[in-house]
């Protein structure tokens, strides 16, 4: 199965992904797609020197190899 999967997620002020809700992509994908993206670590995202929280939209490609 190959596909795309589109989420949004929110990033915490310590840069800790929360709130994932999957916008499109074939159920056969979602919960790798999840879980993967559940992993990962960001930059907080500042605003005049502070961490704020941010929403962001995250597509995960998934490509069988030829």
């Amino acid at each position: 199965v190959e596909g795309n999967v589109e989420l949004v997620a929110t990033i915490s002020k310590i840069g800790n992904i929360s709130n994932i809700k999957v916008v499109s992509g074939d159920a056969q994908l979602t919960k790798a797609a999840v879980d993967a993206v559940k992993q990962w670590k960001y930059k907080p995202y500042l605003l005049n020197g502070e961490p704020v929280e941010i929403q962001t939209q995250v597509t995960i490609k998934f490509k069988l190899p030829r």
